[in-house]
């Protein structure tokens, strides 16, 4: 194949290798054991070619999961060169720094072999039901504490499964059937979609992925930097603060367009916390990236081209760039605001045509316990959103979740796979800040055990002490809130974002307003 593609051979082939990461992802859905992955779709996949290179990723996939997966692939490229791997080979990593920010993140790589040599790389990153440690939280004080770390090692060796990996993972974690349930998924959704590039491959005479691939990434970051070049010169600031931990963060931002290069920085925001709240810069990366080609280009090709005009930076040892042994493992109540104080900082650019902040970070908890008759652990992360911001032509989106992308899990599966009980769920009346346009609704959710052992719940929320700000005179939206037992979580000046309590057989614990606010609007 030459190096240059007439544009409707170009199309074919490009939508033909939508199609193998589609299903790749489908794949991935259907064979998940756990409802993180296969109701709320915390997930990514991507093919990439040989240079470590993102080409396309599949239909859904969080930001936050996609964007770190593609910047980190190079990792996994240092610690296995090609001449170290064979067919069957599959590699991990959950290291917070090289991939997705936090050890419940699982990548997993697998390379695609052609007569023997190596054509290109599928990849898939998940949230794990649990990875050990402290249950899922904002409270440890180290990534030690958090779980499992896993270096870059191979999952697979030869298509015989690594052992003694399985062994540990095995021991350390809550969810074992559950946890490994979903590697193999991930295994298998790469091998499905290694096996349909293949016959993609075979069907259009390619020997090689890499003169597409050129031709794909060149083209994307061509009309990236045409988007940009659209935008007026200039630098632009903003500002926005999180609930933190034991005290608020500041995120502060700098967007500064060059011509065809845009350049974001985050210096003056907080410096990182002693609590699992922090942000690797990956992370701060995918988030960032992911705003810029939101605003200016959503239509173009999301793969490695539409991320190079677009330069994050943040200092060293700040809330957005932590240091190890940093704890990360509530890595998203910070990074989820990255797109709404972007947007905000750009608005003199791009008046009438963003966003305005919503919900943000998605509200996570984790439920644990046992089951009433047998006694069994169970252990469940819960995921619920509140609603977007308004449009700049319409009204937000009720409980959608945004930057995230993750989807809401259904009442039937939560009380088909634990002994909870959904009692109420429904629109927050009014929860949208109002404006010509109105931010989309949050919602209330009401939850309790049904049995009379002891259980607990671990609550990573945010936006309970400041709320969602409006862009072009818009108002603001209604403050989260998280109540046990009708009351108010946690206690004023004391602004956690994770908090854990356990019940006993005579209480019932309410989750109110699970997932504040909404959106807010445009004036």
């Amino acid at each position: 194949m030459t190096q240059t593609l007439d544009p409707i051979t170009l199309e074919v082939l490009w939508n033909r290798l939508l199609s193998v990461v589609n299903e790749q992802q489908v794949t991935l859905m259907r064979t998940a054991f756990s409802t993180v992955v296969r109701e709320s779709q915390d997930l990514a996949c991507g093919v990439f070619d040989t240079r470590g290179y993102m080409i396309a990723q599949s239909l859904t996939g969080t930001p936050g999961h996609i964007n770190a997966m593609a910047t980190g692939v190079r990792h996994f490229l240092q610690a296995y060169p090609p001449e170290t791997l064979q067919p069957g080979d599959v590699l991990i990593t959950n290291d917070p720094w090289q991939t997705a920010g936090q050890i419940n993140d699982m990548t997993v790589l697998t390379p695609v072999f052609k007569d023997a040599r190596l054509i290109a790389y599928f990849a898939s990153t998940c949230h794990a039901p649990d990875i050990g440690g402290h249950i899922f939280s904002g409270e440890a004080r180290e990534v030690y504490e958090e779980g499992l770390r896993i270096p870059i090692t191979k999952l697979f060796i030869r298509d015989e499964p690594n052992a003694e990996l399985f062994k540990i993972l095995r021991a350390n974690v809550r969810t074992p059937n559950e946890t490994i349930g979903d590697l193999y998924a991930q295994t298998s959704s790469n091998a499905v979609g290694a096996r349909e590039l293949l016959h993609f491959m075979d069907e259009f005479g390619l020997d090689s992925i890499d003169p597409l691939a050129n031709e794909i990434i060149t083209r994307s970051e061509r009309a990236m930097r045409q988007a940009i070049r659209a935008l007026p010169n200039g630098r632009y600031e903003n500002e926005s603060w999180s609930d933190g931990y034991d005290e608020p963060i500041q995120i502060k931002v700098t967007v500064t367009v060059e011509d065809e290069d845009l350049y974001i920085d985050f210096a003056g925001s907080s410096p990182q916390s002693s609590r699992g709240i922090n942000v690797v810069l990956n992370y701060t990366h995918a988030y960032a990236s992911f705003a810029i080609k939101a605003a200016v280009s959503p239509e173009i090709p999301h793969n490695e081209g539409a991320f190079r005009p677009v330069h994050v930076t943040a200092p060293p040892g700040c809330i957005l760039n932590c240091l190890e042994p940093a704890a990360v493992a509530s890595r998203h109540s910070i990074g989820h605001f990255l797109p709404g104080v972007i947007f905000g900082a750009l608005a003199p650019a791009m008046p009438g045509k963003l966003i305005a902040c919503g919900a943000d970070p998605i509200w996570i908890s984790v439920w644990q316990g046992k089951w009433p008759v047998s006694q069994e652990t169970f252990t469940f992360s819960l995921f619920q959103c509140g609603g977007t911001g308004a449009r700049a032509t319409k009204d937000g989106l009720h409980t959608t979740g945004f930057p995230s992308g993750v989807a809401g899990v259904p009442a039937e599966i939560l009380e088909s796979l634990t002994p909870l009980i959904q009692h109420r769920r429904e629109l927050r009346t009014d929860s949208g800040g109002p404006g010509t346009y109105r931010g989309g609704l949050g919602q209330w959710t009401e939850v309790s055990y049904r049995g009379e052992a002891s259980w607990g719940v671990s609550a990573l929320v945010d936006r309970t002490h400041f709320s969602a700000t409006g862009l072009e005179g818009g108002k603001s939206g209604t403050l989260g809130e998280f109540l046990v037992n009708n009351i108010i979580r946690p206690q004023p000046r004391r602004l956690y974002p994770s908090y854990r309590v356990i019940a006993s057989n005579s209480i019932r614990l309410e989750v109110v307003g699970m997932v504040i606010r909404s959106g807010v609007p445009w004036s």
